[in-house]
């Protein structure tokens, strides 16, 4: 099947089919969802893993990656097309709220609604 054109956000880049056993990588919806905001000691330049171009400053102690506090929300990491294919550009390096996003959890259903996904135990999931 060809690759058909991704929907707002990603207007130039075209998006697989979607695979058939939804997971992290084939919904992304919590990384358009939700403000993301870690202590300072997590950034590259602070010892820590985050890129800190990636990032915004909230206060002295908190950065934000950027484009999480925008209408709507969406990680500068992120890279697809949400609940089709995605990846985040710097999973080895994601800051610890990305780490502790538990898959299935209130919180994905609600980021999965938002972008007018199925819960996570609604979906068939083929064998």
């Amino acid at each position: 099947m060809a690759p058909r054109p991704c929907p707002l956000f990603v207007p130039r880049l075209l998006c697989p089919v979607p695979p058939s056993d939804p997971d992290c990588q084939s919904c992304g919806a919590c990384c358009a969802s939700f403000r993301v905001d870690f202590s300072v000691h997590e950034l590259q330049s602070q010892g820590g893993s985050v890129p800190d171009g990636l990032t915004v400053e909230v206060n002295h102690s908190l950065r934000r990656m950027r484009g999480t506090d925008h209408a709507p929300a969406r990680c500068a990491a992120l890279t697809g097309c949400v609940g089709e294919s995605v990846a985040c550009g710097i999973y080895e390096w994601r800051s610890s709220p990305c780490r502790e996003f538990e898959e299935g959890s209130d919180a994905c259903h609600r980021a999965r609604a938002r972008h007018g996904l199925a819960p996570l135990g609604d979906l068939p999931i083929s064998s």
